[in-house]
């Protein structure tokens, strides 16, 4: 496909992921606020209707009464709102963006041959089986482990503990099989299949079972919504992390670290941890220690991912010494060796073409911030672009951007 359609395609696919993505977050935020926020009725006309929380809200110019039932009405409308397809849009929306930016251009965006050396091909079936298996070994984690001796529902710190572990697991290995900014947002990706699967696997067919059942006036299993309700406390602390993992994976200053699987992990700790806060904060009172450590979590992230000075390679004995270039010739220089493969006459990423001195003088902002700001370019820095050479095309830009 034209590289110029496949912008647009880019473009359009993340204008509607993120559209779906803010529907679907804001849903599941509003209803974790509102379970934590039902108070036991005093009204004796609810109690005796069956009602086992309420919860008054103002907004907007007016008000609004909630009423939870923890079984059911005396007679269930025909009509139910189901929350289920702002789940299944922003997945579907997100999965059409992955594969239009990173397996169709797999060769740059998932393999980095200094990290492990694959075929672009072998390196698409990876990102599938990874995504794949994370929902796999999730659901067998819930099923083998969440369940309490009588064969309840239940077991949630033991589920918890091995969730975060086999996330930890998963990021290490994304992080030393494809390239460090696919490995960011495949972790991320990862986590929201297991979020959408979920809802389509088990929330959702869950709550039909027991539609189904009232209506026909059979008793109702409570592992449905006990299995339901677990589930989406998992999707409710799963968000923030998602959120980090595809944000920071537009950061080279993250995905470039040696140590990146750490960063990474770390992050989506200090999202969760920032997550569990307000979960919290909604029945009181505040856990500020909770946001305290997640200030320190990503204050060690800072110190991790801080850029480290490069030794200077030693001459090679009887290598003939390069005359050293200064001003604008060392621009040039690097960026003919380093950025012109990719922006040139014939190959224009991005709409950019650095291959004369005009051009370059054009560009000197947009080559400043992904070179030397973002460090996100060259992509993996696939060109071996050094802190050096990135500090000489910054300086050459804080003095104006010259080409004398």
């Amino acid at each position: 496909m034209d590289p110029y359609l496949l912008d647009w395609a880019n473009l359009l696919l993340r204008w509607l992921h993120v559209i779906t993505a803010v529907a679907w977050i804001g849903a599941s935020f509003y209803f974790v606020l509102l379970d934590d926020s039902l108070h036991k009725p005093e009204d004796p006309e609810l109690l005796k209707k069956g009602v086992d929380g309420e919860a008054w809200a103002v907004h907007g110019g007016g008000f609004y009464h909630s009423n939870k039932y923890m079984a059911a009405p005396a007679k269930l409308p025909e009509s139910l709102h189901w929350s289920y397809w702002e789940s299944y849009s922003t997945w579907l929306s997100g999965f059409g963006l992955l594969t239009v930016l990173y397996f169709f251009n797999a060769s740059s965006f998932l393999v980095d041959k200094n990290v492990y050396d694959w075929s672009a091909r072998a390196s698409v079936i990876g990102a599938l089986c990874y995504l794949g298996l994370g929902w796999i070994v999730y659901d067998s984690i819930c099923r083998l482990f969440g369940r309490t001796k009588d064969g309840q529902v239940g077991g949630d710190l033991k589920v918890g503990v091995l969730i975060f572990v086999y996330v930890c697991v998963a990021a290490w290995i994304a992080c030393h099989f494809f390239a460090g900014r696919a490995a960011f947002l495949l972790t991320g990706a990862m986590i929201a299949t297991i979020m959408s699967a979920n809802v389509f696997f088990v929330i959702i067919p869950g709550q039909r079972k027991v539609v189904a059942a009232m209506r026909a006036g059979l008793p109702v299993d409570p592992n449905h919504g006990r299995r339901g309700k677990q589930r989406s406390v998992h999707n409710t602390y799963f968000t923030l992390p998602v959120i980090i993992a595809m944000l920071s994976n537009h950061y080279g200053m993250l995905y470039q670290s040696k140590l990146n699987w750490l960063v990474l992990i770390l992050m989506m700790l200090a999202g969760a941890l920032i997550r569990l806060f307000f979960v919290l904060r909604h029945k009181g009172p505040n856990r500020y220690e909770l946001v305290t450590g997640s200030l320190v979590v990503i204050g060690l992230v800072a110190f991790l991912a801080a850029p480290k000075a490069e030794l200077e390679a030693a001459p090679v004995a009887g290598a003939e010494a390069k005359p050293a270039l200064t001003g604008f010739a060392q621009v040039e220089s690097i960026v003919k060796e380093r950025c012109v493969l990719c922006h040139n006459a014939v190959v224009i990423n991005k709409n950019i073409q650095l291959h004369t001195p005009e051009l370059v003088k054009k560009h000197a902002q947009d080559i400043y911030q992904q070179a030397v700001m973002l460090k996100t370019m060259p992509l993996n820095n696939a060109t071996q672009i050094t802190a050096a050479e990135r500090a000489a095309l910054g300086k050459w830009y804080e003095g104006g951007a010259k080409t004398e």
